[in-house]
């Protein structure tokens, strides 16, 4: 039987979704480092080739500058630990979905002859399902992440779209939108948290079971309790205006 507390469950909870995107960061790094000096496009996104379908799977771990890993790397860290710490069994199950969304986004909308590369497709994916579950689950944590990415990396809500030559908006919307279907379809896969119970609740419930004879005489009764003195009749005078006249004014000396 679990007996810790339930602050310290939460922590554990953020630091395990620390620790794995973390080990996904240092993952990218060795493979950055590997690649160095090799030909990547044969392992990026190759839009419209049929014989490139090795990119879907590699290219999120390909990087083309440090600037471009390290980029990245910030957002799958708060992305990755928020998705993770908050929906641990959906973030699990939507990393397939905005892997290869990313890739299939690059791969159906992108130019003959390019080749995209890079987690910049995943880390979208984070964002909006974080985003959109928010809107969804409306529970204290969901709505905190929710605002939390949206502060961090709100702006990826318009590079979806083309705004900068060099940077692959196809596999930032393929990414979104793999992960907007992984909030649609896994909204219900972590248990939502317990509604909290306020004192005043537990007052309300004892003062309505409690006999009115045994309240203290101190205490006012409810509302319902308290007897109509005086209802006004429908033949009867609703009010009189009374007016009041100034004071005579007094002549001048």
């Amino acid at each position: 039987m679990d007996t810790a507390s339930p602050p310290s469950h939460e922590r554990r909870r953020v630091l395990r979704a620390f620790n794995a995107s973390l080990a996904f960061v240092l993952l990218l790094l060795v493979v950055f480092v590997a690649q160095s000096g090799l030909d990547v496009r044969a392992l990026a996104v190759a839009p419209g080739d049929p014989h490139a379908w090795a990119g879907l799977l590699a290219a999120p771990l390909l990087h083309g500058s440090p600037q471009h890993l390290a980029a990245n790397a910030g957002a799958i860290l708060i992305l990755g630990t928020l998705a993770g710490a908050v929906y641990p069994r959906a973030t699990v199950w939507a990393l397939p979905l905005m892997w290869l969304g990313s890739g299939l986004g690059a791969w159906l909308l992108g130019e003959a002859g390019s080749h995209h590369l890079g987690a910049s497709g995943v880390t979208h994916g984070l964002m909006f399902m974080v985003f959109v579950l928010g809107l969804l689950r409306r529970d204290r944590a969901s709505i905190a992440a929710g605002m939390i990415g949206f502060l961090f990396y709100g702006s990826m809500l318009l590079t979806v779209l083309p705004h900068e030559p060099g940077v692959s908006w196809q596999s930032h919307m393929g990414g979104a939108l793999g992960g907007v279907l992984a909030a649609l379809l896994l909204r219900r896969r972590d248990p939502l948290p317990p509604r909290p119970r306020y004192s005043w609740e537990d007052e309300e419930e004892r003062a309505a079971a409690q006999d009115p004879a045994e309240r203290d005489e101190l205490e006012p009764p409810p509302p319902a309790d308290v007897p109509v003195l005086w209802q006004r009749g429908d033949g009867q005078v609703r009010g009189v205006v009374l007016r009041f006249p100034p004071p005579p004014r007094q002549p001048p000396p």
